[in-house]
């Protein structure tokens, strides 16, 4: 009889994934673009799905889940170092670690600028600016205007964005830090145009085009302003009420220097995942880079995860940037599954749940992949979204109580986002059900 009723589970999941790869393969939308899709029964060690799955995509936001993974194996999951320093006789000498909390809107970090402000001695901004550069290989120059976009930078303030806010009812806003409303021109737009903020591509000058439709109406948007050494210590003096000289001189940064540690790791990790923040992705390898050897560096942290943490994946990761914004980025799904993995054998559950954004609940996919109703979340993924990329991987609960791994990268398709968002839910939600 058990070897009946054996049988008789067998064949039944056999059929459910023949439907569910059919589901997939048949699909009228699917069939418009290049997908590659991968699923996989961790559990039995069983590829349940396989789709061009050793072929390389470009994964748009995907990229995060690389960027995650080595922050939380090289940072974990405490404090973050937010400052280099070296004490010097009268003089505090100090630089960035690529650390984005500081006075960020969201993290709302200000331990740097407490210690800063306790000091007797003078103080010294040691300049390693050019460390970094402000946009990522295959980034593009018109997405100057664009939050997706902000600076990245060896000590970031204000996360280098201006952030303009409106409640409702309300018919004047606020920004965020106050020093930049001096900067701000009011303009009445001809003809039908929208309100919107418009930063000058050269300078930190900022115009706000008004229409009377959005008089009363609530808005928030943030907007990157322009970095730089001299800014940055002019910013930090300005926080802290005392003179900050730059210091050109690179020779401090040979000598191991104290540091000072800022914002938890966690919350970091939970904003760059759920609502995809480029911004905290590209600082996040920064701050690997530097608690590595000291210096900031992309390239560095990459090259360092590709070879110590990476180095079993199924297909080495083109990967160029934190964020995923450079089309430069390829991976397969294979490698991607294998990734995840990894994640689930390293990171406990419950911080993957707080982490990543859930189907019809939190992040870039909270009006998206829904449970039914009354039921917790069955989704936990990450997107990611760039032009002619669309992209999901992470992991799927299902109803009989397993945790399925699954990515799924379509790249080139003449279609809208929802319309591949809408068939990617029917797939997702029939193995929800049925597996």
């Amino acid at each position: 009889m058990k070897k009946l009723l054996l049988a008789a589970l067998i064949a039944f999941s056999s059929c459910t994934v023949q439907k569910i790869n059919k589901s997939i393969s048949k699909s009228d939308v699917f069939d418009k673009g290049h997908l590659g899709f991968m699923l996989v029964d961790p559990t039995k060690d069983k590829v349940l799905v396989d789709i061009n799955s050793d072929k390389y995509f470009i994964p748009a936001s995907n990229t995060k889940l690389f960027t995650f993974y080595t922050s939380y194996t090289i940072l974990g999951d405490s404090l973050v170092n937010g400052l280099n320093y070296l004490e010097k006789g009268d003089s505090l000498i100090f630089w960035g670690t690529g650390d984005p909390s500081l006075l960020h809107p969201d993290l709302k970090n200000t331990k740097v600028i407490e210690f800063l402000k306790k000091q007797d001695k003078q103080l010294y901004l040691l300049d390693n600016f050019d460390q970094v550069t402000a946009f990522g290989s295959g980034w593009s120059w018109d997405w100057y205007n664009a939050y997706y976009a902000a600076e990245r930078s060896a000590m970031p303030v204000y996360g280098d964005i201006v952030r303009f806010t409106k409640k409702e009812g309300d018919s004047t806003f606020t920004v965020y830090p106050p020093r930049f409303e001096s900067a701000l021109q009011i303009i009445e737009p001809k003809g039908n145009s929208s309100s919107s903020f418009r930063r000058n591509h050269l300078e930190n000058k900022f115009d706000y085009f008004v229409t009377s439709e959005v008089t009363g109406k609530r808005f928030e948007t943030d907007i990157p302003f322009i970095t730089s050494a001299n800014f940055t210590a002019q910013l930090i003096s300005e926080a802290v009420g005392k003179e900050i000289t730059l210091l050109s001189s690179r020779n401090y940064m040979e000598e191991e220097p104290k540091k000072l540690l800022t914002a938890p790791a966690d919350s970091i990790y939970s904003q760059m995942m759920k609502i995809s923040d480029n911004f905290l992705a590209e600082q996040l390898l920064l701050l690997v880079s530097d608690q590595l050897d000291n210096k900031l560096s992309t390239a560095d942290a990459i090259a360092y995860a590709k070879e110590n943490l990476l180095a079993d994946l199924p297909d080495e990761p083109l990967w160029v940037d934190g964020s995923g914004l450079s089309s430069k980025n390829m991976f397969t799904p294979r490698s991607i599954i294998a990734l995840l993995g990894k994640i689930r054998a390293e990171v406990p559950l419950e911080k993957i749940k707080a982490y990543f954004p859930a189907g019809g609940e939190s992040g870039t996919i909270r009006n998206w992949y829904p449970a039914d109703k009354g039921q917790p979340p069955y989704i936990y993924a990450k997107t990611g979204t760039l032009s002619m990329s669309n992209a999901l991987s992470g992991y799927l609960f299902t109803k009989s109580g397993k945790i399925l791994h699954f990515s799924c990268l379509m790249n080139n398709y003449p279609i809208s986002g929802n319309e591949l968002k809408t068939e990617l839910t029917k797939v997702l939600y029939y193995i929800h059900d049925k597996y």
